[in-house]
């Protein structure tokens, strides 16, 4: 696959998207003898076939793309790739994994916008987020139009844009790519999640650089054990970045590190770690801590967030950007919606609002949370369904050995009875109360606070929704029923 397409002179119209359609052969795009057939376009989904579209028949886990070969045709597709021949009329690539093909065909008709980006990839279980708001805003102090994707936002030429996945597919990502050169910017920080590094989304990008965070159980629902979920996210290793940042504090980023002995290794404790953070200070305003001598502050709480600092700091200093500008960019970075939100209405107690939907990230929360706490530590949390079963013991586990009272609530149940997932989670937290209304939970832990108390309410973070079954959802927002369960005991 030519890593470069060659494009005709002349380009076609623009896209809704406002980034110019190209006009290439067929074989410019797939990389291979094809018909002298011209693309305008690509699609996965039949829905959005224009005229001129190559489509590929993705086999879907609840649907095969190869059975919607027939309409993507009647709305203009004029080829299509396959992993089965289906005679329709229309040149047919057959290849041994259409989401494998897809990417690097997404990239040339893009015109291959990550060679001309500075890209860093930011891969683990949890810490992705934030590092990556961290990453973007540093690199912005040091002079880089960075673009952002990710599972809270992303931001397109400094406009922020809504997102259905973390990572998008590879037809949407290398056009968004493309979209952030014709915008101006020239640098991306992106989430690379385990599904997208499966999948091949992610595949067909130059990588400048990739972070690791950590690993920790999740996600078993869709990897076969800890064993494949650890190999999903070595791909972005493997991927060959042109620089590599790992956290050894963690097992599983030391067993990276050992396969990828160029990358540069960071921690707290790990006596492994060649650049670690020193000198920690920190309260519920943030943390202080230096970096070979250069002081810094975040606005963060928690070791935790140090960690996700230390890696931002390093990639951005390893790129070029000043120490100064390092300081300014991570003292000046916005708060991650949902990540240790705090919620304040003048009451004597703490409420944050936190996306820590995972055994680990709740405990390390939770311990952060209570260096804040003069009283109790009081938690709401809950499991989402249809996910990785085996974790809600052990969420209910971190729940009950980290707090002074802990709250069972529904999360998103999804197509689960909330009633039984929350039982599976007070498997771990036997003592726990049970509600299974996620407004009343919010309310009897903000009404249950005293002076001093911490009161944390874990789980959906940034989500303004909670899922329910065969699709639906709700309107429903952490910190704004917090909001209206402080203003309501205020005035009582």
């Amino acid at each position: 696959m030519p890593k470069t397409a060659i494009w005709p002179a002349e380009a076609g119209p623009p896209s809704e998207s406002g980034v110019s359609l190209r006009r290439v052969l067929l074989a410019d795009v797939i990389g291979r003898d094809a018909p002298p057939v011209e693309v305008t376009a690509l699609a996965y989904d039949a829905r959005t076939v224009t005229p001129g579209t190559l489509f590929f028949c993705v086999p879907g886990f609840t649907r095969d793309g190869h059975d919607f070969a027939p309409e993507a045709i009647a709305k203009g597709a004029v080829a299509l790739v396959v992993q089965r021949p289906l005679g329709l009329g229309v040149p047919e690539i057959l290849v041994d994994d259409v989401r494998a093909a897809m990417a690097p065909a997404a990239a040339a008709l893009a015109g291959d916008p990550t060679a001309r980006l500075t890209t860093v990839g930011i891969t683990g279980t949890n810490g992705k987020t934030t590092s990556a708001f961290l990453m973007r805003a540093v690199l912005e102090a040091g002079g880089h139009a960075t673009g952002l994707l990710g599972t809270v936002t992303a931001v397109v030429g400094g406009e922020q844009r809504t997102v259905a996945r973390t990572t998008p597919e590879a037809i949407d990502l290398q056009r968004t790519f493309a979209e952030m050169l014709e915008s101006g910017d020239d640098a991306v920080v992106m989430e690379v999640s385990s599904h997208a590094l499966s999948l091949h989304r992610a595949d067909a990008i130059h990588w400048s650089a990739a972070v690791f965070t950590n690993l920790t159980q999740d996600h078993l629902d869709f990897h076969a054990d800890m064993e494949d979920y650890f190999l999903a996210k070595r791909r972005l290793f493997q991927a060959g970045p042109r620089l590599g940042v790992i956290n050894v504090d963690d097992p599983y980023g030391a067993r990276l590190a050992r396969d990828f002995p160029g990358a540069i290794r960071i921690g707290l404790d790990s006596p492994e770690a060649q650049v670690r953070a020193t000198g920690l200070q920190g309260d519920a305003t943030g943390t202080s801590f230096a970096v070979d001598g250069l002081r810094l502050r975040t606005s963060l709480p928690g070791r935790f967030n140090v960690l996700n600092a230390l890696g931002a700091v390093v990639v951005a200093r390893e790129l070029g950007v000043p120490g100064e500008a390092i300081a300014a960019g991570l003292a000046d970075a916005e708060r991650v919606p949902g990540r240790f939100e705090p919620v304040d209405e003048g009451q004597p107690f703490a409420v944050f609002v936190d996306y820590s939907h995972k055994p680990d990230a709740l405990e390390a929360v939770l311990r952060t949370a209570r260096e804040l706490t003069a009283g109790r530590l009081i938690v709401v949390f809950g499991a989402g369904g249809d996910r990785d079963r085996g974790k809600r013991a052990l969420m209910g586990r971190a729940a009950a050995e980290h707090a002074d009272l802990a709250i069972i609530t529904s999360d998103n149940p999804r197509n689960e009875d909330p009633e039984a997932i929350m039982a599976e989670v007070a498997q771990g937290a036997p003592g726990a109360e049970r509600i299974v209304d996620r407004r009343e939970a919010i309310e009897r832990a903000v009404g249950l606070a005293g002076d001093g108390d911490v009161v944390v309410i874990a789980g959906k973070g940034h989500e303004r929704y909670q899922e329910f079954e065969q699709g639906r959802t709700v309107p429903f927002d952490d910190v704004a029923v917090a909001r209206e369960a402080l203003r309501a005991r205020l005035v009582a």
